[in-house]
């Protein structure tokens, strides 16, 4: 009977996923739960991912004509009512403050008191507030575009939570934008979901099916949402970006209205977009493997740790010596027009440090003895290969290909993960067929991604969720024309559509 590897984490992927998935963020540090319930604490390693996500996303944001802006947390909930099949949308998963302040209660405790004259809103999304602003903002056609963004929080009351997938409280963007014709909006929402996918793809090494939401899946109160869909490890889907035409019903709801070059008035086409740290979570089930945390070249907090072996009886000063040499030299090179980033870790706790490194998904580890000095080596470990294999690689030569073996990791991760959504990627055209996969699918394993046909009916869409706990995540844009039966109720489709489990 052959012998199973030991792995880092434990349950492995195919034992416990969810716990497995939960043991890595733990393994590498990333972030705890909180004290508040749903809520989690992103720790300085997980941070740094998501400055790293900020940093370059705010870039390509700003290529488009976007700025930023900041909104309050609190939203008047009359703001909310202007919009009734918004605030339905979100009623349930609202936090909402009725008092401004506290006072002893008489115990030795404290009680909320001085009742406020209207409850205030935790931002759960700031379509409506930042609307109020546009009101104000525009009064002719020679104020649009507005192209609005902000970094901030929002709170959405959750059952089960899950650190980075699912949180009470999550950081996010939200990018808001008003114009002055409803093909300039549309456009601009097609840009933002083009701009999310080049990121995702492009640094997160996350490849993504593109397409529109269903009716019943629609951002409530949009005119339509248009969203990028990634494949997990286990087969589930997970969203990692929505961009929303919001139509005029936002505009309506704020007044927002503008003089057009005719003299008469009308109100704005907006739209609206999002990403939030859900994306980490999804850059951990994508990538990450049984020894810990794999991090995308392009937003890890570190590119390359330098780990220095001391030999009893050396001398630790000439090791030291020539490793900060060695980070000198690496912060001196460029990866896509940022530093290379380097931890050294000299701490004396044996093989445990090299697995701390391997656990938090850092692209290369070198490490550095004193024959390694002396032959004018290195010697270097990739986390896309497995953790045993290792290279000697001349000193010199290391330094010089740095950012080719980094941009080697990064390609490399991402065909892996799109070789494995095109191997778990099937056209079901029989209804039994179609309920037996995802009857069967359990744990590590949830099916595949489903391109079937769909008649349209909600009624259909329901019948399959309801039943099998399946979704259709979106209908692709380049789903072709084509005939063929409703893999729920056998009526005439004319394309298929993306059916999956779901994050």
């Amino acid at each position: 009977m052959a012998k199973k590897n030991k792995t880092a984490i434990s349950p492995t992927r195919e034992q416990d996923y969810p716990a497995w998935y939960q043991e890595v963020i733990k393994a590498s540090d990333m972030a705890e739960n909180s004290p508040v319930r749903g809520c989690m604490v992103i720790k300085p390693w997980g941070y740094a991912i998501w400055e790293n996500i900020m940093q370059q996303m705010d870039i390509l944001f700003k290529e488009t004509g976007v700025k930023n802006a900041y909104f309050p947390l609190f939203i008047p909930l009359s703001y909310l009512e202007k919009e009734a099949e918004h605030v339905e949308g979100f009623a349930k998963e609202c936090a909402v403050v009725t008092h401004h302040k506290l006072e002893p209660d008489g115990k030795g405790g404290l009680k909320p008191a001085g009742k406020l004259a209207e409850p205030l809103i935790v931002r759960p999304t700031s379509e409506t507030i930042i609307g109020e602003s546009m009101s104000k903002w525009i009064s002719s056609y020679r104020d649009l575009p507005v192209l609005l963004n902000q970094w901030a929080n929002v709170v959405r009351w959750e059952m089960r939570t899950r650190m980075f997938l699912r949180t009470s409280e999550f950081l996010w963007q939200e990018g808001h934008t008003a114009h002055a014709t409803e093909q300039e909006a549309k456009e601009r929402t097609l840009l933002m979901l083009d701009v999310y996918t080049k990121f995702v793809e492009e640094y997160m090494a996350m490849p993504v099916i593109r397409g529109s939401k269903t009716v019943s899946e629609r951002f409530p109160g949009a005119d339509d949402t248009t969203c990028i869909e990634a494949m997990m490890q286990d087969k589930r889907a997970l969203q990692a970006g929505t961009s929303h035409f919001l139509g005029q019903n936002f505009a309506k709801g704020s007044g927002i209205k503008f003089q057009n070059e005719e003299g008469k008035e009308a109100y704005a086409w907006t739209t609206s977009w999002g990403t939030s740290t859900r994306m980490i979570g999804g850059m951990i089930m994508v990538h990450s493997d049984d020894d810990g945390l794999v991090v995308p070249p392009r937003i890890a907090p570190a590119h390359v740790v330098l780990l220095p072996i001391f030999k009893k009886d050396e001398d630790s000063r000439v090791i030291m010596e020539s490793t900060r040499g060695l980070k000198d030299a690496l912060e001196e090179k460029l990866f896509h027009g940022q530093k290379i980033r380097v931890e050294l870790d000299a701490r004396d706790i044996g093989g445990a440090r090299g697995w701390d490194w391997v656990k938090k998904g850092v692209p290369v580890r070198i490490e550095l003895g004193p024959r390694d000095i002396e032959q004018n080596c290195v010697v270097m470990a990739r986390r896309d290969e497995p953790s045993s294999q290792k290279l000697s690689m001349n000193r010199e030569e290391f330094i010089h290909q740095i950012t080719d073996i980094l941009d080697n990791i990064q390609d490399n991760l991402y065909n892996r993960a799109i070789n494995y959504r095109n191997e778990n990627t099937v056209e079901i055209d029989d209804k039994k067929a179609f309920y037996k996969l995802y009857k069967k699918a359990k744990g590590f394993n949830n099916g595949a991604f489903v391109m079937a046909h769909w008649c349209g009916s909600q009624d259909c869409e329901e019948t399959i969720k309801k039943e099998l706990s399946v979704t259709i995540r979106c209908i692709p844009f380049d789903s072709p024309t084509e005939e063929g039966k409703c893999i729920c109720c056998d009526n005439a489709s004319s394309r298929r559509v993306l059916f999956s489990k779901a994050y």
